[in-house]
């Protein structure tokens, strides 16, 4: 069951990217020209993405594979393209309709509009969800990242917001902006904490390959969960 503060947060995330957002992320994950800011966060959004890809199987023929938090669905069609039967959620039922309008002919990825923690998607080999909890406190992430794995045989990669000084400063300077104008904040978290709480609430899986991406405005750091065997 998910929590009163995980439905809070996930109810204002999808009002935020289906409304508000929509024209920022439509330009930002396309080749349009964007500003400086917005170049810097797009470069490092680049980086992580091949980052979580570099740590799937090269051949995914055969594999399902669950794109949680999908957005445009770039990291969904690159998956597809190597193999995977890609089944890619997200909240917005703009970006999922973006994600579907630029799908290339010859590529098939069954692009959905809900919850990424809905049991009913069935089980996958792999999960990635990049930068799709880093708005989530770092209890109700390492729920969401059990109930992933529950259903999942291979590996389980997520993105979370490290607890920096320079990403703190952000987050600051953020909460002065008016409220009707903030995006959902990120969530900092401290890595120690969350494996920790990974420890506790995924004791079947054990941490494995970490790396942090960091671009300008853009921070975040992968992990990858493993089975533990």
């Amino acid at each position: 069951m998910h929590s009163v503060s995980y439905i809070e947060r996930r109810d204002r995330l999808e009002t935020y990217f289906d409304r508000t957002a929509v024209e920022a992320w439509s330009r930002l994950t396309s080749d349009a020209p964007v500003g400086r800011i917005r170049a810097t966060v797009r470069k490092g959004r680049d980086g992580m993405r091949n980052t979580l890809l570099g740590w799937l199987p090269q051949d995914l023929t055969g594999r399902r594979l669950l794109d949680a938090g999908c957005g445009t669905g770039m990291l969904a069609l690159e998956a597809a393209r190597r193999g995977a039967e890609v089944v890619a959620i997200d909240l917005s039922p703009t970006l999922v309709g973006l994600a579907r309008e630029r799908m290339p002919s010859g590529l098939h990825v069954d692009f959905r509009v809900g919850d990424m923690l809905d049991p009913g998607l069935g089980r996958f080999d792999h999960v990635v969800a990049m930068d799709s909890l880093i708005h989530y406190r770092a209890p109700d992430m390492a729920r969401a990242v059990k109930a992933l794995a529950d259903r999942t045989r291979g590996s389980v990669l997520f993105t979370f917001a490290p607890r920096t000084p320079a990403l703190a400063a952000m987050h600051a300077v953020g909460k002065l902006f008016p409220r009707g104008n903030r995006a959902p904040a990120i969530e900092p978290v401290r890595e120690a904490g969350l494996r920790r709480l990974l420890a506790s609430e995924a004791s079947r899986w054990r941490p494995s390959r970490t790396e942090r991406v960091a671009c300008g405005f853009y921070t975040s750091q992968a992990l990858e969960l493993v089975p533990d065997d």
